[in-house]
């Protein structure tokens, strides 16, 4: 170990054991739990068109079919529109009452003794739906006199005027510019595709207590939700969350089908369980990204941006939910990125359609920002005919320790843009690569390499201002951590367990995780956001020095000297006189010493003064077969600079998966619809998933760039694999048939996009 600290160091994550043997407890594995003895099963009936007024609900045949319960409509449950949190002029009754809205909006619910009963029965109800016209595209949807939301008077729910934000000028914005050049770029709609589906179970408790299971990502954000969904006050409701197969921020909320299953079984009388299938995850649970860029961006010959402009307008989906404040609240404050532009326009439009909702997904507005700007550079670099890499290096912020407001009014805390560019470049021996991609074009080669490059910061931490932490230790001298945030396959058992290690002395093996239980953990923020090390991690460090501090007294006394005197011999997990080591107390000792005084423990909120803003930059490298547009993703470099390293191996595991999903959204995913707002992706038979087959090993250069913003110097990584990578691949492509006279490929840059480009240049 690095001086003594665990901290820094490549530990294994010791999580990895159970899920690699016996595997996880999910929330479909709940069999034993004596509340759910005896459950009946949910299914939900979902709409089949995608827009129309619901004219009747037929279910007789299907009461009337084996195992059948009961079968309940929002008329039968007597349900009333829920508003949505961001536009209250848009609501909608939890199961869908007046019209349907998107293809697997919920209509009803059967409740069967078997999942494969239910499955069977709710073919049986008829649903009579008069069609509407269904707007799939978002600028139609925008134009439309054809509201799908008749409250809200308009399919745009939000748009950053309404915050005083003015307009953007237009072509006046550029008029000093000596080289202007204009894109529209789709950041296109993907599906989040966690392993596990959603799930969860109910049951009332002989106290009237609603209990909930739920495979979420924040367990403590779904009490008020349940409780106003039950009509009963929030003390009546726990909610526990088991082993989470991902989440991706798709699961950060409670979705109607969850939050109408304590409803259900109080009517039932009995507890029920719900698991929507891959088919009804891939239609029914949040999409990602659905954001149309329209951009501009001018400046100098000699390679100095001085202007850029936004327009970036926002599928909401079919209802107003995270997806309508992506843009405005999470793309808008980054469009700047890494880039001293000293004039930006941004503007922000968020438009429902037809389609499945929008909600975070892995990185959530700020992929988009990343995206359009570093789009705008290659594109700015291409026209002047310089080198990518040299146009970013001319207009990078420098770098500063103090921090940083962009003109878009974002502050950064502490930035060297330029040297993780430096490092990427160095490690991918880019002249070489120049020099390589040189060569195959003197010779004609049928294969050409391409070399993208993307520079990004991005914000993490946004959400909450701390969190909760309890540190207890138990009669045998072990400790148990009470943490508000909450592990999908981050490795936060191993990480708290350092944490408190390292200022403990307990070893990590004997510090125990306890989360998503709402009794346990009434109070939590959850995990989303790249937010739980630098505010989960970050409580449960302090609360534990502060813990070690309140031993120190109880040792004192235990040891009669002066607490001055105490110290903390880690390596042993004791505590004794400074100079007489040979008479000590352990944690053991203390403990029981406390136990008449409510034992030894602190539980406190720690608060944080604000968000902290990884960077980095990604190399990719790409050949691209010129006769058939086939893309092989040969190199990524990524240097991801995420504040002080915990475990370098937590670390590396984060960047791997968030790359993934940026390659997988550059060449591969892509949520398609027909013209009447049918979903022709509905399965991973039709949808483009990514496999180990597809990607390179990942090559990690390290850098670490400590945030004063917290104690343990720590920024978040979870989504900066996938902000640094998506743009880097899609650079590549393009540039690597960039000679040819391609300037621009949307995404994904399947091989018949990348040959229809090459041959429409032609």
């Amino acid at each position: 170990m690095t001086g003594g600290s665990i901290l820094g160091n490549r530990v294994l994550r010791k999580e990895d054991p159970k899920f690699l043997t016996s595997g996880g407890k999910y929330v479909d594995d709940l069999n034993d739990e004596p509340l759910l003895q005896g459950a009946l099963h949910v299914t939900y009936v979902r709409s089949s068109a995608a827009h129309g007024r619901i004219q009747s609900i037929d279910t007789s045949d299907a009461a009337s079919m084996p195992g059948v319960v009961a079968i309940f409509t929002a008329e039968s449950l007597g349900l009333q529109p829920v508003p949505a949190a961001f536009n209250p002029m848009v609501a909608h009754t939890l199961l869908a009452s007046d019209k349907v809205r998107y293809v697997g909006e919920p209509v009803a619910a059967v409740v069967t003794e078997t999942r494969e009963q239910g499955v069977d029965a709710v073919e049986a109800v008829i649903v009579d739906i008069d069609p509407l016209e269904a707007l799939i595209d978002v600028e139609a949807a925008m134009m439309s006199s054809n509201i799908i939301y008749e409250g809200a008077g308009s399919n745009v729910v939000f748009d950053t005027t309404v915050l005083g934000i003015p307009e953007n000028t237009g072509d006046a914005l550029f008029a000093g510019c000596e080289v202007v050049v204009k894109g529209r770029f789709m950041n296109q709609r993907v599906a989040p595709c966690p392993l596990e589906v959603r799930g969860a179970a109910a049951a009332w408790d002989a106290d009237g207590r609603l209990n909930q299971w739920l495979s979420t990502q924040h367990a403590q954000g779904t009490v008020d939700p349940l409780a106003a969904a039950n009509g009963v006050d929030r003390s009546l409701i726990r909610v526990r969350t088991p082993d989470v197969g991902g989440g991706f921020g798709a699961k950060i909320g409670a979705y109607g089908e969850e939050l109408l299953l304590g409803v259900i079984a109080k009517n039932v009388g009995r507890p029920v369980k719900w698991r929507e299938t891959r088919s009804e995850s891939m239609v029914a649970l949040g999409h990602g990204r659905a954001q149309l860029q329209y951009v501009t961006i001018g400046g100098t010959k000699a390679g100095k941006v001085t202007h850029y402009q936004l327009h970036a307008i926002q599928d909401a989906g079919g209802f107003a939910d995270m997806g309508t404040i992506l843009a405005p609240f999470m793309t808008r404050p980054m469009s700047s990125g890494v880039y001293a532009i000293p004039n930006i326009e941004c503007r922000t439009t968020s438009v429902i359609t037809n389609t499945t909702p929008i909600v975070a997904y892995r990185g959530a507005g700020r992929p988009e920002a990343t995206a359009a700007i570093e789009r705008a550079m290659d594109l700015f670099a291409l026209e002047l005919g310089m080198d990518a890499a040299e146009v970013r290096r001319i207009n990078l912020i420098p770098k500063f320790m103090e921090p940083h407001t962009t003109v878009v009014g974002q502050t950064y805390d502490v930035g060297d843009y330029e040297t993780a560019l430096d490092k990427a470049l160095a490690a991918s021996d880019y002249a070489a690569l120049r020099a390589e991609q040189a060569e195959r074009r003197a010779s004609g080669d049928v294969k050409q390499i391409g070399i993208g490059v993307s520079v990004y910061v991005e914000i993490t931490g946004g959400v909450g201002n701390g969190e909760s932490a309890k540190v207890e230790i138990t009669d045998d001298g072990r400790a148990i951590v009470y943490t508000g945030t909450s592990p999908h396959g981050q490795g936060h058992d191993t990480a708290w367990s350092m944490l408190v290690q390292e200022q403990t002395g307990i070893p990590m093996d004997n510090v125990e995780l306890v989360w998503g239980d709402t009794d346990l953990v009434p109070i939590g923020t959850g995990t989303m956001g790249s937010r739980s090390l630098q505010q989960g991690g970050n409580a449960v460090f302090q609360v534990a020095g502060t813990l070690t501090e309140k031993a120190k007294a109880v040792a004192a006394r235990l040891l009669e000297a002066n607490e001055a005197d105490v110290v903390l011999d880690k390596g042993r997990g004791v505590f004794h006189v400074a100079g007489t080591p040979a008479m000590s107390k352990s944690w053991a000792d203390l403990a029981a010493a406390e136990k008449g005084n409510g034992g030894l423990m602190h539980d406190e909120v720690i608060g944080v003064p604000g968000a902290t803003f990884p960077f980095g930059a990604h190399v990719a490298v790409v050949e691209v077969d010129t006769e058939t547009g086939r893309v092989k993703h040969l190199r990524q470099v990524a240097c991801d600079d995420a504040g002080k390293v915990l475990n370098p191996m937590l670390l590396d595991g984060q960047i791997h998966g968030g790359i993934a999903q940026g390659v997988a959204q550059a060449l591969l995913e892509e949520v398609l619809y027909d013209a009447d707002g049918n979903p022709t992706t509905s399965n991973l038979a039709d949808y483009g998933f990514i496999s180990a087959a597809e990607l390179p090993s990942v090559e990690v250069v390290h850098m670490e760039t400590p945030t004063p913003v917290n104690a343990i110097g720590a920024k978040g990584i979870g989504e900066s694999g996938t902000i640094g990578s998506t743009p880097a691949i899609q650079s590549a492509v393009v540039d690597a048939v960039s000679h040819l006279g391609v300037r621009h490929i949307e995404m994904p840059c399947t091989a018949e996009r990348v040959w229809q480009a090459i041959n429409a240049a032609k």
